[in-house]
């Protein structure tokens, strides 16, 4: 019998509807056999350096030996078990004592989910819960940013700032609001005299407070460095204002850090790059660098408090089937003491330095318009005009897809080219994104 060709895997394929699918989007999809590193292996023979690290999240690099072992060596003892109130399992129990304190001194209590979706959606819940429980009902709002990605399940579709996920999923469920976000190369909103674009950014989130009511905000949730939107890195005077004002208002803070989290900016969780706390801090992604599906939520020690004086008509009646999932937390520990030998967030830091001066050389391009970046999340934004920025999408799909025949992969969000390779990538790999992509610009120049 022959080897199947790659046009029978994409044939048996269309068996399956794919994440955020349009047909146009699917027609030659990538069909990948392997990985090594930062590198993926395709059916029709395709080497690929992967400088999204799968989806922002697979941090040790593929065919991590040691990960497979740990999640192999503990479905053979206990893969899963329930996890709801009356049980537990020994790598959820580890796991959450691993992480006690680990993000932010006062976060030491940690509920598993299987993804940021489900984070987020329990952060939203837990906030609700949270002020119900402190004689504050109406306090059910929730206010977001333009541009965000809180993932998709339903409350976290309308949480997001992105129409394009919204418009075939409505009505909109109510009680989310956006501001904008503090977008150093597009800021659009006025700014008072003597005012940097972080007070103002900061400024419209009190705005928003005043004009809503404090009264009915339940929280406000951001990304550190916004991934979907663009890779938006924040002015450093940002982060400090938003703590302030949402203690002002009694407003709880929650750190989206799905895509941030676990060393992926240079430092293990990104908001501590402003030495700020959240009161709700939401993982996924590295925290197994994907081997296995695993997030959840962190829970400042007043939440948690809260909680645990409740009565029985005021339980916190929530969970899931897999949370504490005791392969997935085996796993998780296993990650996070290679992250920790290796020094992952120190790697991140110095290599995305690398990474950042690479891509700013391109910036002689007449349409990159924008290099920025943090640790190794980096975004490259496409103009067909630099005075006016006008940004090209078009042109970003097409220096994606040439970058992508040169074998490397980004990811094109809009006009942003946006990159965020394994943390195990080493310096030549580095060297290596910026030499495809640019000889892919240099192809589409001419």
């Amino acid at each position: 019998m022959s080897k199947p060709t790659t046009a029978n895997w994409i044939e048996k394929d269309r068996r399956q509807l794919h994440p955020v699918y349009h047909p146009k989007s699917h027609i030659d999809p990538l069909v990948v056999e392997r990985g090594e590193g930062v590198w993926l292996y395709t059916t029709d023979g395709q080497k690929i350096l992967d400088g999204m690290a799968g989806l922002w999240n697979v941090n040790a690099g593929y065919g991590n030996e040691e990960l497979a072992r740990a999640a192999y060596d503990q479905m053979k003892q206990l893969a899963f078990t329930s996890n709801f109130a009356g049980m537990t399992n020994l790598p959820a129990t580890l796991l959450a004592d691993k992480l006690a304190g680990f993000a932010y001194e006062g976060l030491n209590t940690t509920f598993f989910a299987s993804g940021g979706s489900e984070a987020n959606d329990s952060a939203f819940k837990t906030a609700r819960y949270y002020w119900k429980r402190k004689g504050k009902p109406t306090k059910t709002k929730i206010i977001a940013r333009k541009g965000a990605y809180h993932g998709v399940t339903m409350y976290a579709t309308f949480a997001t700032g992105l129409e394009k996920y919204h418009t075939m999923f409505g009505p909109a469920i109510p009680d989310f609001i956006h501001i904008p976000a503090p977008n150093a190369y597009r800021f659009d909103s006025a700014l008072q005299p003597g005012e940097t674009i972080g007070q103002a950014a900061a400024r419209l989130l009190e705005e928003a407070i005043l004009r809503e009511g404090a009264e009915n905000i339940a929280a406000f949730i951001a990304e550190p460095v916004m991934g979907v939107g663009g890779v938006i890195v924040p002015p450093d005077d940002y982060f400090p204002i938003i703590r302030q004002i949402c203690d002002k208002y009694e407003i709880l803070l929650i750190a989206d850090e799905v895509i941030t989290g676990f060393g992926r900016t240079g430092e293990w969780f990104a908001l501590k790059h402003w030495n700020v706390k959240p009161d709700i801090l939401s993982f996924a992604k590295a925290i197994t660098s994907g081997y296995a599906q695993l997030g959840g939520i962190q829970l400042s020690d007043e939440i948690r408090e809260t909680i645990e004086t409740a009565s029985e008509g005021e339980a916190w009646m929530h969970g899931y089937t897999y949370s504490g999932h005791a392969m997935a937390c085996a796993v998780g520990l296993k990650n996070l003491e290679i992250m920790e030998r290796d020094n992952y967030p120190a790697r991140a830091r110095e290599l995305g330095k690398r990474l950042l001066a690479g891509l700013q050389t391109l910036k002689e391009f007449p349409f990159v318009g924008d290099v920025r970046g943090l640790g190794l999340v980096c975004g490259v934004e496409i103009v067909s005009n630099k005075e006016t920025k006008t940004a090209d999408p078009a042109l970003a799909a097409r220096i994606f897809k040439a970058a992508q025949a040169r074998g490397l992969r980004s990811r094109p969000l809009g006009a942003v080219l946006a990159f965020s390779p394994p943390l195990a990538i080493n310096e030549e790999e580095v060297d290596e994104i910026v030499r495809r992509l640019g000889a892919a610009m240099d192809g589409i120049g001419q």
